[in-house]
């Protein structure tokens, strides 16, 4: 295996070509059913090997967005297209993504997101590229509150686990270096945010919970809240010493999510949601878990 797949996904290149190719397929640049690129033309495009880019179709394979078809090359058989609430409670014909949600609310004056989540991979994905739409003068929040629960590190997570070895712990150990570094390119990014001067006031604070996370949440200066559930799969995960295992494990990118929006009726079907599930992360942060 190539020195240049490292970690969760394979290293700086194989993380941004396989980063790029989810973006283009939530956002609909590769819409369901369209054929991606060919293996060459994806290794010019992101000056990558053709190995690479094998290994990023490989892994996007396993996690159900892509297959290969005889004759037809490698076809979208998956998208990120998150649903709506019903009733009326987000905009008409509005497709939310993640990536749509988190540009959304780095648009706005004051963002205050409180998340929910199991390793901080996805959204420090998506937090990067607003980061970089605000040193590009292209937003201008004058706020930035980002409140993060996580799992305890000492909580006995039923996933990873590797298949066939079920006190194997080096899945979990893989699992919190993947925690530890992209929380700690989040502090990275948002504190620079502050010092260069481009948003006045930034804060970020994480706390750890004795809870396994089942579901993912992104709320939003609790008038809006991204919610879905962690599919369950059985896939090929690479541990930090570069060993491929079969593990039984939780699909967090390409994982299904709804969103619901706070509207003036204090009892409609979003309102409800938002505010129930907005005290649910008030009562857990709370409770006095351990800040990270």
């Amino acid at each position: 295996m190539s020195g240049e797949q490292a970690g969760e996904g394979g290293g700086r290149k194989f993380w941004h070509v396989a980063e790029a190719l989810r973006t283009r397929m939530t956002d609909g640049t590769y819409p369901m059913g369209g054929q991606l690129p060919g293996q060459r033309a994806l290794a010019l495009e992101f000056g990558v090997s053709r190995d690479t880019v094998q290994r990023v179709l490989t892994e996007l394979a396993e996690d159900g967005w892509v297959a290969s078809f005889v004759g037809s090359g490698t076809r979208v058989i998956r998208t990120q297209r998150n649903q709506t609430s019903p009733a009326g409670t987000a905009r008409p014909g509005q497709s939310v993504t993640l990536r749509s949600f988190i540009a959304g609310a780095f648009e706005q004056a004051t963002v205050a997101l409180d998340v929910y989540t199991l390793t901080s991979e996805s959204l420090d994905a998506h937090v990067r590229v607003q980061v970089e739409r605000i040193r590009d003068r292209e937003i201008t929040p004058e706020s930035i509150t980002l409140r993060m629960l996580l799992p305890a590190e000492t909580l006995e997570l039923p996933y990873p686990r590797i298949k066939g070895d079920p006190e194997d712990q080096r899945g979990k150990e893989r699992l919190h270096n993947i925690t530890k570094r992209h929380t700690s390119s989040l502090r990275g990014v948002l504190r620079d945010l502050q010092i260069d001067g481009l948003v006045p006031s930034v804060e970020m604070d994480i706390r750890h919970a004795r809870l396994t996370p089942t579901f993912k949440l992104y709320a939003l200066n609790r008038v809006e809240a991204l919610f879905g559930p962690y599919p369950m799969i059985e896939r090929t995960i690479e541990l930090d010493n570069h060993e491929e295992v079969t593990a039984l494990d939780v699909l967090g990118f390409g994982a299904t999510l709804t969103h619901h929006v706070k509207d003036e009726d204090p009892t409609s079907q979003g309102s409800v949601f938002v505010a129930s599930m907005q005290y649910w992360f008030d009562s857990i942060w709370n409770l006095g878990t351990e800040e990270g």
